[in-house]
């Protein structure tokens, strides 16, 4: 088996797909040869995508939406079937994060973030796994975090949602895997984002967290896309219910 991620006539959906680690996340995948369908808030981050997914001669549609439960989970992926034919590949990378000291967090705050992190991704998993059973076969993804494996302050609720999905990515794999769908996940550190950049740009406040990351620096998004997209691929074809930690060494110490 050649050692190169080739995704060639695979079609993949992606939540959170207009900015950061989605859009990298995306582009890999084109890269590879897959179609891809993005789904996002924002139409216009969702059409400057389309524009170098279009560049490298690859199919691509997108959605707008809000995902928070079962409803718009099923309405983008039958909008991504309809508009791919099919969908082998899912990714769950849609996210968000209140940072507030536990005392401070609201249950808007609080139901926001799990519904968003974790309710939704469920329901997408649910409504394209559906369909990847009925085929025998499809890959999912799921964008976790370091913050799902060790404690960081200010970050309750987002914390608990990532943990949770890890431990739901492994119930999903258990379920699926006999049927021949692999379900995993990718836990990054901080990530140079444009919002990564915004918020880790004070040295003050840097210093500390690169403390604690054996290779002394934060991550890019293609760093985590490539992961994605390896686990996408048939090389990963043994790899199921595992999380895969990109960050740097932050949890091995």
């Amino acid at each position: 088996m050649p050692l190169e991620i080739d995704l060639s006539g695979r079609r993949a959906l992606v939540t959170g797909a207009g900015k950061g680690i989605g859009r990298a996340i995306c582009l890999e995948l084109a890269r590879a040869g897959a179609d891809v369908f993005g789904v996002s808030r924002t139409e216009s981050d969702l059409q400057s995508l389309g524009e170098e997914v279009a560049a490298l001669g690859i199919r691509y549609a997108y959605a707008i939406a809000e995902l928070r439960g079962p409803l718009e989970a099923e309405r983008v992926v039958e909008a991504a079937v309809t508009a791919l034919s099919a969908i082998e590949i899912l990714v769950n990378n849609a996210g968000v994060a209140w940072n507030a000291p536990a005392e401070d967090v609201t249950e808007e705050q609080w139901d926001t973030t799990l519904d968003t992190n974790l309710k939704a991704a469920f329901f997408c998993a649910q409504a394209a796994g559906r369909r990847m059973l009925a085929r025998g076969s499809g890959r999912i993804v799921n964008v976790t975090s370091q913050a799902g494996i060790v404690a960081l302050h200010d970050h309750a609720a987002y914390c608990a949602s990532k943990a949770a999905l890890g431990m739901l990515t492994k119930v999903l794999a258990a379920e699926w895997g006999p049927r021949g769908v692999t379900v995993n996940a990718v836990a990054p550190t901080v990530i140079l984002t444009p919002l990564g950049e915004r918020v880790w740009g004070d040295p003050a406040k840097a210093q500390p967290m690169l403390a604690k990351i054996p290779l002394g620096r934060f991550g890019q998004p293609v760093e985590v896309a490539s992961v994605v997209a390896f686990l996408a691929s048939d090389l990963a074809s043994l790899i199921n219910g595992e999380t895969v930690v990109v960050d740097g060494g932050y949890t091995a110490i």
